[in-house]
């Protein structure tokens, strides 16, 4: 159903709904500002970004989506990509690519994709996001020790030297700063749960900060005093250079987005007894990735620690998404020029934690004792997130988990010899006759498969009158198994061979018959059992032995 859940769920509000969702909106409100200024400081765009990217994409992905609970906004999951579009074609690019994404996800949704997109390999979704996590920490060990470095390098490699040139630099006054972050965010909840313990965490080290003169960087000594106006939208200028440049990375982050956002919608789902709209969601991931670009903002998807938020906090609907954005507003216009003396050592404390959260290294762990494919496929896409690129890894780790299933599936399906040899029971009260071979395919007969089958087929050292093909267990027939049967057609008018297919479903059938195969096969050589098949096979077999008696001279 394409509907915005937001149409449904307020069909029963009342007032005791609506007080609770302004209390969750308020509360993920205070938790998404320190969360939207850190990701898109670490995105290397400016503070400025992430607040806005909070508040027009999480009013809209509430507004639009297919979920009640989503918390839309900006995540640590687009930071290395954001990053590298950024590095590479500077902001501007980065805006086209985020609408270009914005534009696949709406036609993704509008094609119904949504129950697709979920079916990412587990190993490729932990492998990616592990490093992802590895990447978000590298980046902010600057900050955490307080370097002295001007630039940090996007190359992982380059950056962990640049980082240990200037090891030496570190200053203990941001070390204790980052480490007091992080023990307050972790600890904090402990004491209170009303007050999000990042924003506890972000209070009170930027007073101590001013109160004790401490001489670290701030948010305003690197960016300037936040702005507290709202921006007007701004269309960049493309290209169509410029467009197939970003073509890859637009598809990325829409891959990032569709995953993230479905995967926060399902956890959200069984959170609350709920289910959401996977096409309505991506679709309203995709207009607030095509809006919010025209405001100055980054990509955004589904956040799955802000909506678990919202649902603790006693959010039910739509509406505490808004007032979230509503919140993160009142917040940028009023208070926003106090961000700007908000540490950096502070930001990056909350990355860190937000980096080990998102790591799942007890998952990770766990994968290292899988099937050694499904290691390989962790693996690779975990180090080609770190080393290499998102972009590659996430194709890469798809291409190779999609050779991964098909070489299990081919596994899977058996092509054997039924004959007396095998002390079939079943077999011996059928009475085959002489010059009938039966094969068995049991599985899926696809390209996977197919060439086991003809190993198979070429072990037959002397043609037989009548090959029974039993398909009595094959639901799946491809164009590679379709030509392994035509190729049996054309190999047995040569040894004179007659084909019987017996137990053919209802996929294989179809197939059959939109491939013309069924005319060459002939409807009475397709049988349902494997009785009729070996029935069909004597009364081949007797007209053979009549037309030879015909041709014979008198």
């Amino acid at each position: 159903m394409l509907l915005p859940k937001i149409v449904t769920t307020l069909k029963d509000y009342d007032r005791s709904q609506f007080a609770k969702d302004v209390a969750a909106g308020v509360i993920v409100g205070i938790v998404a500002l320190p969360l939207a200024i850190a990701f898109a400081i670490a995105s290397g765009v400016g503070p400025q970004a992430g607040l806005y990217t909070a508040i027009i994409a999480g009013f809209l992905i509430s507004a639009l989506g297919g979920s009640r609970v989503q918390i839309g906004g900006p995540t640590g999951a687009f930071i290395v990509i954001v990053y590298g579009i950024v590095q590479q074609h500077g902001v501007g690019g980065l805006t086209v690519a985020t609408m270009m994404a914005g534009v696949i996800l709406i036609a993704l949704g509008l094609a119904k994709m949504g129950g697709v997109i979920k079916y990412i390999p587990h190993p490729v979704t932990v492998g990616f996001t592990s490093g992802i996590a590895v990447v978000i920490a590298s980046g902010q060990l600057r900050d955490f020790f307080g370097l002295d470095l001007a630039k940090v390098p996007a190359e992982f490699v380059l950056k962990i030297e640049a980082l240990a040139e200037h090891a030496g630099s570190a200053d203990a006054t941001a070390v204790v700063l980052a480490v007091t972050t992080v023990l307050i965010v972790q600890t904090a909840h402990r004491i209170t749960t009303r007050v999000p313990s990042p924003f506890v965490a972000l209070l009170l080290t930027t007073v101590a900060a001013q109160m004790m003169h401490l001489d670290v960087a701030t948010i305003g000594s690197r960016f300037g005093v936040i702005d507290a106006s709202f921006p007007a939208p701004h269309l960049p200028s493309v290209s169509l250079h410029t467009i197939t440049q970003l073509v890859g990375a637009a598809f990325t982050i829409a891959a990032l987005g569709g995953i993230e956002s479905l995967l926060s919608a399902v956890v959200a789902d069984g959170m609350i007894g709920s289910r959401h709209r996977s096409n309505m969601e991506l679709i309203g991931q995709g207009v607030a990735n095509v809006i919010t670009p025209l405001f100055g903002g980054i990509p955004a998807t589904g956040a799955i620690a802000r909506t678990a938020t919202n649902i603790r906090a006693g959010g039910r609907t739509p509406v505490a998404g808004i007032v979230h954005a509503i919140t993160l507003l009142l917040i940028t216009l009023f208070a926003g020029r106090w961000a700007s003396l908000i540490p950096m050592p502070t930001l990056a404390g909350i990355l860190m934690v937000v980096s080990y959260n998102m790591s799942e290294w007890r998952t990770f762990r766990g994968l290292l004792t899988a099937p050694r494919g499904d290691v390989a496929v962790l693996l690779t896409t975990f180090f080609l997130t770190v080393f290499v690129d998102l972009t590659v890894a996430l194709g890469v780790g798809m291409v190779l988990a999609s050779f991964l299933f098909i070489r299990q599936m081919g596994e899977a399906t058996t092509v054997r010899s039924v004959s007396d040899d095998d002390a079939d029971r079943a077999l011996r009260k059928l009475d085959v006759p002489a010059g009938v071979i039966i094969y068995e395919i049991d599985g899926p007969f696809f390209f996977g498969a197919a060439e086991k089958f003809r190993d198979t087929m070429a072990e037959i050292e002397r043609a037989p009158k009548v090959l029974i093909l039993d398909v009595a267990r094959v639901n799946v027939l491809d164009a590679t198994g379709l030509g392994v049967i035509h190729d049996l057609l054309k190999k047995g008018r040569t040894d004179r061979t007659s084909l019987i297919l017996s137990g053919v479903h209802s996929q294989p059938m179809i197939a059959l018959g939109k491939s013309d195969l069924l005319d060459e096969i002939g409807e009475d050589n397709l049988v349902p059992t494997l009785e009729a098949a070996v029935e069909r096979a004597r009364a081949l077999l007797a007209v053979r032995i009549t037309g030879a008696h015909k041709a014979q001279p008198a």
